[in-house]
């Protein structure tokens, strides 16, 4: 569930970075009632990013099959990859 605190409780960043630690999801902060920031460690952080990439990469695919464009067969990829870089 969705941490939510007041911009107050920056004041104690230990806290805020152990929660942040704990739960593994971005806190937000609120100002006069609305929202303001969010904080998330680095890892969390990392993982949104990589999420989003993986979400923009899905859709660029997604637009290419539905431009026409050619599939490439996997087995020949991976078969063109082993003569490259080897069994491994």
């Amino acid at each position: 569930m969705a941490e939510i605190r007041p911009i107050k409780d920056l004041r104690n960043t230990a806290e805020i970075s152990e929660l942040c630690h704990s739960t593994k999801e971005p806190v937000f902060i609120t100002k006069n009632g609305y929202g303001d920031l969010v904080v998330m460690s680095i890892d969390t952080y990392r993982r949104e990013i990589a999420r989003a990439d993986l979400y923009k990469n899905l859709a660029e695919a997604e637009a290419q099959l539905n431009d026409g464009e050619l599939l490439l067969d996997a087995e020949n990829v991976f078969e063109k990859l082993r003569k490259k870089y080897g069994r491994k």
